[in-house]
């Protein structure tokens, strides 16, 4: 598996996960868009870390 599909499938899985966050106390449009942004980031992060230590980058 190359770096690049370990970052994308961090920001999916990391942006999915963060918009169903304020889904827990009813959020406004602002909170899911900005928890998605939030978890696509850390996704990002998660990913490009994922991808160096096992080699791929």
């Amino acid at each position: 598996m190359n770096g690049k599909s370990l970052i994308w499938g961090g920001m999916v899985v990391g942006s999915t996960v963060g918009s169903i966050v304020p889904y827990f106390w009813n959020g406004g449009v602002l909170s899911y868009t900005l928890w998605s942004a939030i978890g696509g980031f850390i996704g990002i992060y998660l990913g490009f870390k994922l991808a160096k230590a096992t080699g791929a980058l």
